[in-house]
């Protein structure tokens, strides 16, 4: 049974299979064809939805991808499509804001933009104590979203005016009696517990697991298979936890990339970076680590970076634990450690310890922002009285699997910090990694750029003062 409230009612669901997507249930089911499918794979945004639920005495407003986002995910949450805008006959606020914009051309991607600018408002609202209008927050908020009529002009425009003056709607008005519906919700089916959800998986290893659900909702949306037998992990408080000790960040498998990025970004401003340019917000809303790490993509950005960090990972498997160096879970290509009904409860990450143990990330790829890398680069590494005593580093695009680049740090250690010492470890790379070529970039481009990655770490951190990064602003 899934339960949820849309347009001020409570839904009950007690037929649906578990791999309906909210898109399919919103235009099939529902009847609301406001939100468009474009891709299907969560890169154009045009079938952005928001969910509400309870965040202490208020509401938080997330986007998500309806298109990736499975109906069992919005049990005892609000769901908001742009027809629910609309109030007493009056365009809400953010909408009118797009008209007087002009920012809607053609008007498919429309709904979405909408989506995002009302999500984007609610968390200004939320977040700052005065109307506050950040242009690189607002397309980070927006860079899910795209328009084939090159309208983002008008659209920035739009936004503008809703985070500078943004205005209470309908929504705010019924808060408190919104809240109170979804707390009245029936419990999950789902398990809400470790221990519940380590008995199920146990007699039902055939079991896919979802937690966002971000990649393995394209088997449905692109491959049109069926998932009969799915466990949802979005009920599981444990496993959203992040917590930090004096050694570790502990963050459970279920905690989105929304919700790590602020812990990660303080401890390891690079890492934070990176994450900003993790897919759209849509995503990060929605995927999780722990689902980044068991796909075990080449090409999965939250490999490199832990691996460079030694981060190991929390496996369980019915009442029994084990603690596994993230350099022995992957095994090859989309293929783990895990063993039947075995799964990741925690990824945990050694603390910064020393401010001379530097970590840098670089992400290559053909857009900025929402786009898969071609190479990505994760270096940790510290020097002391001008040699290498400390280097960790990983790359993501260049094997089968995210991995370290053994025979690189072997040429760093115990070496001085200099070019020469640099370009022999950059030789080493081509026998660490033998890459394919792809559509996203040649064999020879990424043994190339893996050098040069190595090359641009080493400059940065002997002469800081130089510019290296587009992102650069003089």
């Amino acid at each position: 049974m899934i339960q949820f409230l849309m347009n001020g009612r409570i839904h009950t669901e007690n037929s649906l299979p578990a791999d309906t997507t909210v898109l399919q249930y919103l235009r099939q089911n529902a009847g609301r064809c406001g939100t468009k499918e474009g891709c299907a794979s969560g890169d154009c945004g045009a079938c952005t939805v928001v969910l509400a639920e309870p965040q202490g005495d208020a509401l938080n407003y997330r986007t998500v991808n309806a298109c990736l986002t499975f109906m069992p995910a919005v049990h005892g949450k609000q769901l908001i499509t742009v027809e629910d805008l609309k109030h007493r006959g009056q365009l809400h606020h953010v909408q009118q804001a797009m008209v007087e914009n002009h920012a809607s051309q053609c008007g498919f991607c429309t709904p979405g933009f909408v989506m995002s600018l009302f999500a984007l408002e609610k968390k200004v609202a939320l977040e700052n104590q005065r109307p506050v209008f950040d242009v690189e927050h607002t397309q980070q908020a927006l860079s899910g979203n795209l328009c084939r009529c090159t309208g983002y002009r008008p659209i920035m425009a739009a936004a503008k005016d809703i985070c500078q003056q943004p205005q209470a709607d309908q929504f705010d008005a019924d808060a408190l009696n919104t809240l109170q519906k979804l707390r009245a919700m029936s419990a999950s089916e789902e398990p809400t517990d470790i221990e519940q959800l380590a008995q199920l998986f146990c007699a039902e290893p055939d079991a896919r697991l979802v937690a966002g659900g971000t990649d393995l909702a394209l088997e449905v949306t692109q491959r049109f298979q069926r998932l009969p037998k799915l466990i949802s992990l979005s009920h599981i408080d444990a496993l959203k936890e992040i917590t930090l000790t004096g050694q570790a960040i502990h963050i459970g498998a279920a905690a989105t990339l929304s919700q790590c990025l602020p812990v990660l970004r303080e401890e390891f401003p690079e890492f934070g970076h990176l994450l900003e340019r993790f897919a759209s917000e849509q995503i990060r809303n929605q995927g999780t680590f722990g689902g980044n790490i068991a796909n075990a993509s080449p090409v999965g950005d939250g490999g490199p970076v832990l691996l460079a960090l030694g981060a190991t990972l929390l496996l369980r498997l019915g009442s029994q634990q084990r603690e596994l160096p993230l350099d022995q879970f992957f095994l090859g290509y989309r293929k783990t450690a895990l063993q039947p009904g075995e799964f990741i409860e925690q990824i945990r990450i050694p603390r910064a310890t020393s401010a001379a143990r530097q970590l840098r990330v670089y992400k290559v790829s053909k857009r900025l922002e929402d786009d898969i890398s071609a190479v990505c680069a994760a270096l940790h590494i510290e020097v002391q009285n001008g040699v290498v005593i400390h280097a960790r580093i990983a790359f993501g695009g260049m094997a089968e699997v995210a991995k370290r680049a053994s025979g690189c740090e072997a040429q760093l250690l115990g070496q001085p910090w200099q070019t020469a010492t640099i370009e022999r470890a950059c030789q080493a790379l081509e026998r660490d990694f033998t890459p394919i070529s792809d559509f996203r970039a040649s064999r020879e481009y990424r043994i190339q750029v893996a050098k040069n990655l190595l090359r641009r770490c080493h400059i940065e951190m002997t002469s800081p003062e130089t510019l290296m990064r587009v992102t650069h602003y003089v």
